[in-house]
């Protein structure tokens, strides 16, 4: 008995010493050499993302996640690499993974949840929207609340949609996206064939920014159902002089066909 009680204190030292071994190897990899390496590679990675270059970037984020991986911003980076490339089961996995590590991550839950919505996945993207919001130090609210109106117009909720556009513009009244939501708004407008209201929209919409050609069709359109068919003709003819090729060129010139 005596014997057996001497191998179970050695075997229980040595596993504590095993433990404290490892423990002390993967501690290794948070040094502040290993954190500062591992942010040199992420600059270096961020600066491809600028350039479009997901490729360079890609191997530049793996690098700096080798060096540290528990920095949210790594794969963060990583998420829109993956997402460059096409790569969007990555691009997801990548963004769940910064947000693992930075719940109030706004940005990566933006980002998660536009992939989301491309997939149709409404609920979803706005329940990640909905999460960017609650951290109040978010830089860019009025993204989120743009993105989430959206989200909100393809289930055809449309008060919904309209109060997040309205409360984005609120948020940030001189946010880049006036021109894109004032479209939107526009659009939710049109779908309810309340046209005067929409064409109100669409015009505001192609004042602020005279390229959007998509923005000038629905205008065209409007115009048409009012049967203000002088002012259809000059925003069918806008879209084809922005966009001829595109396929709102060839509707545009569809239409100027059937007013002739």
């Amino acid at each position: 008995m005596v014997v057996h009680k001497n191998k179970l204190i050695i075997n229980k030292s040595s596993l504590f010493f095993v433990f404290l071994a490892m423990f002390l190897c993967s501690s290794c990899t948070y040094t502040p050499w290993h954190r500062e390496q591992s942010e040199l590679f992420l600059n270096k990675g961020i600066s491809y993302i600028g350039v479009g270059q997901y490729n360079s970037a890609l191997k530049e984020l793996l690098e700096a996640e080798k060096y540290y991986s528990g920095n949210s911003k790594v794969h963060y980076y990583l998420g829109m690499s993956y997402h460059g490339k096409g790569m969007k089961n990555e691009a997801i996995g990548e963004f769940k993974e910064a947000i693992s590590l930075n719940e109030n991550y706004s940005e990566a839950h933006n980002f998660l949840g536009t992939l989301y919505s491309d997939g149709g996945l409404w609920d979803q993207a706005i329940e990640e929207f909905e999460k960017a919001l609650s951290n109040h130090l978010y830089d860019t609210p009025s993204m989120a609340l743009y993105n989430m109106a959206w989200a909100y117009y393809s289930k055809k909720d449309y008060n919904k949609a309209l109060a997040k556009y309205q409360e984005a513009l609120n948020t940030d009244p001189r946010t880049m996206l006036r021109s894109q939501i004032e479209k939107n708004i526009g659009l939710i407008y049109f779908d309810q064939d309340s046209l005067l209201e929409a064409i109100r929209h669409f015009k505001k919409s192609v004042e602020l920014d005279p390229s959007l050609f998509d923005a000038q069709l629905f205008l065209g359109q409007c115009y048409l159902k009012v049967e203000d068919n002088k002012n259809a003709k000059k925003a069918f003819q806008a879209v084809i002089k922005l966009s001829p090729d595109s396929s709102f060129g060839r509707r545009a010139k569809n239409y100027l066909q059937s007013l002739k």
